[in-house]
Formats: structure tokens, C-alpha cells, sequence
């Protein structure tokens, strides 16, 4: 029997094995949303701009051959006959699109409320229309106005609150009510110019949009703020093409008054996400020129609610001797000083930027009040 004998290493052959490159294990990419978010919101907007101004075209000769007119009175700031009536397009795209944005983005915790306001936006717009021909009474307009409202403030969770938690929830549902109806109807009251509803709405619209995308302002909502903010500003810019000095129609209570609940719901959530500042920072300058008119005209004894050419933009072009589209661009010139006060709120510092917006409307509403066209070179 023979003994087991380990061979040595030199016995064993020695097999070359060919040299493997390493190779990288696999990494799904990772794509960054921001870019693709803001190129969707820009796209957005300028699909509204471009469809409001289409659309507007086959209207205004519509109101032309309807004689849906605005026959200047007294208290107009227009000297001749104007379609009325351009906010149906208006309208019809922001709802729309709105729609379209929350089918496809969703709608977070919001999809209820929010089909509740688009609802609410098309019976108000119906019920404006309606207004526009016949001259409805305010005793019929306003419950309805009241009614859309509290119908969408029904549908918050209980815990929900507009005001930080300073007031108990059955009285912060109250005051962010009576504020919401307020805003309806002074983007109406403030639509008195060539304009200034257009690029009101264009700001806010970029403002709200602006402050999502770069602060992420809204965003914990679940709502695709930016998105929105862009649809309702492309058509506010649509609409300025054909409502810029001298305007070729106007909005109409079918525009201004679903304007102003969509916008006023849209800053409400802002409130509701922890921005509450932010919100009231953005539109001061309406807030303040409609709210301050409104107090000056009571105090007087005068009627309150009746028209009137009262308003400090009213006053810059009936007596300060200013074209319309002057005033809106000193409007825009506020609307931008007032986004970035906004956007000192929101890095931290609120009372800094409600600060600075003070000063801003402040500022804005003296000069509207006694302007000086040749500190602008005009």
C-alpha cells in the first residue's frame, strides 16, 4: 500500500486567468423633480396665455354683435362703448385647467375642497354672467357668494385653521369666511381700469408660483401650487392682451368675481399650510385700497357698496391726470416690491416682511392718492 504524498506547488500547472475589468454595480438614476416641476409650470402657463388670447377673439366679436356692451356713464373711467364680458374665457381656462392639474397632480388632502371650489367657481361664474346682462340686485349675489364659501370651508378636517390656532376653530372658520367673501368682491370693486384686473391676476398668479417653486411655499398642502399659480397667471396675461390701454374688452363680473374666489381659496391655503403672513403679504395692495375706501365712505355716511370712482387707482387717473396703463405699471411695481417682502417671510423672518409690505402699500397708495408724474419722467 502505498503512502499519500502531497505534491508540491511547482507540481501543479499554472493556468493564466484573463484579466475581468471591474465592473460598477447598477444605480438607478435618480432624476432631481425641481427642474422638470418648473418646466411643467411654465408650460402650463403659457398654454393658458396662448388659449386665453385665441379664445378671446371669436368672444369679443360674439359681445360686439350681442351688443353686450359698457356704455359709459359718470362714474366710468372708459369714454367709449366696450364689450363686456371677457372673463368668460377667463374663467372657463382656469377652471379648466385647475381641473386639469389636480386630475393629473392630485390634489392631496384638498380633493374634496377643491372640487367643491371649481363647482363653487362655475355657479358664481353663471350666476355673474347673469349679472352682467340684467343687473342682478346684491340681495340675490351676495348669499351665493356667502353660500360658495362656507360650502368650501364645510369641507375642512376639524383641526384645520387659518389663523396660526390664535382663534378658537369655530371663530377662525368665521373670519377666514367673512375674508373670503371680502376678497370676491373687492377683485371686483378693483376692477375699474384698463388692466389692472389682468395684471393683479398675472401677479398673484407668479407670486404664489414663484414662492413654491424656489421656498417651496404651499407645497406641504399636496396641492400643485405652482402649477396652479402659473394657469391662472397665463391667463391673466392672456387677457391683458386684449384689456391693456385701450382695452378691447373687459372682464366683466363673470371674470372678476370667480377671480376672486379661486385666488382668495388659493392664498387660503396658503394660511391653512402654516404661510399665513405670505398670504396676506401678496394682494395687500388690493386688500388695503379696497378696504381703506370702503372704511373712508362709511365714515362719511355714504353708500358703502354703491360704485363709485373712489379708489386710490381711481384717483390717480381722475385726478392725478394719469393714463390707465401708468397706473398698472406703478401697481406691478408694487406687486413685485410686495413678492419680495413676501419671500423675507418666508425664509423666517415674518414680521420683517410684513414690515417692508406696510411700507410698500403705504407708499403706493400716497402716491396713487397725489401722483407726481414727473418723478417718473412722464
Amino acid at each position: 500500500m502505498h503512502s499519500a504524498r502531497l505534491s508540491s506547488p511547482e507540481s501543479f500547472p499554472i493556468v493564466e486567468v484573463p484579466h475581468v475589468a471591474s465592473v460598477t454595480p447598477f444605480r438607478r438614476r435618480v432624476v432631481d423633480p425641481a427642474p422638470l416641476q418648473t418646466l411643467g409650470a411654465v408650460g402650463a402657463g403659457i398654454a393658458c396665455a396662448v388659449l386665453t388670447a385665441v379664445l378671446l377673439r371669436p368672444l369679443v366679436a360674439a359681445l360686439r354683435r350681442r351688443a353686450v356692451m359698457d356704455i359709459p356713464n359718470e362714474r366710468s373711467s372708459h369714454k367709449v362703448p366696450t364689450p363686456r364680458g371677457g372673463g368668460l374665457v377667463v374663467t372657463l381656462v382656469v377652471v379648466a385647467g385647475w381641473g386639469v392639474a389636480l386630475g393629473v397632480l392630485g390634489a392631496g388632502p384638498y380633493g374634496t375642497m377643491a372640487a367643491v371650489v371649481l363647482s363653487g367657481a362655475a355657479v358664481l361664474g353663471a350666476l355673474s354672467w347673469i349679472d352682467d346682462r340684467v343687473n342682478l340686485p346684491r340681495r340675490l349675489r351676495f348669499p351665493v357668494h356667502i353660500a360658495v364659501v362656507a360650502a368650501a370651508l364645510a369641507t375642512l378636517p376639524a383641526d384645520a385653521v387659518v389663523f396660526q390656532g390664535v382663534l378658537p376653530v369655530w371663530a377662525d372658520r368665521v373670519v377666514a369666511g367673512l375674508a373670503w367673501v371680502w376678497f370676491v368682491n373687492l377683485y371686483n370693486f378693483m376692477d375699474g381700469i384698463d388692466g389692472i384686473s389682468g395684471a393683479q391676476t398675472a401677479s398673484l398668479g407668479l407670486g404664489i408660483a414663484g414662492l413654491a417653486l424656489g421656498l417651496g411655499v404651499g407645497v406641504a398642502s399636496g396641492l400643485p401650487v405652482a402649477v396652479m399659480g402659473t394657469i391662472v397667471a397665463g391667463a391673466g396675461f392672456g387677457f391683458l392682451a386684449w384689456n391693456w390701454h385701450p382695452a378691447k374688452v373687459f372682464l366683466g363680473d363673470v371674470g372678476s368675481i370667480p377671480l376672486g374666489y379661486l385666488l382668495g381659496w388659493l392664498l387660503l391655503v396658503l394660511a391653512l399650510s402654516g404661510w399665513l403672513a405670505v398670504a396676506f403679504i401678496l394682494p395687500a395692495y388690493y386688500l388695503a385700497d379696497a378696504t381703506l375706501t370702503l372704511l373712508m365712505r362709511a365714515a362719511r355716511g355714504g353708500p358703502v357698496l354703491a360704485p363709485h370712482r373712489e379708489h386710490f387707482y381711481q384717483r390717480a387717473v381722475h385726478q392725478g391726470g394719469l393714463r390707465h396703463d401708468q397706473v398698472v405699471v406703478r401697481v406691478v411695481g408694487g406687486n413685485v416690491a410686495l413678492l419680495a417682502a413676501a419671500a423675507v417671510a418666508a425664509v423666517g423672518a415674518p414680521a420683517v416682511g410684513s414690515a417692508v409690505a406696510f411700507g410698500v402699500v403705504a407708499a403706493l397708495l400716497l402716491h396713487l392718492r397725489r401722483p407726481n408724474p414727473a418723478f417718473f419722467g412722464e
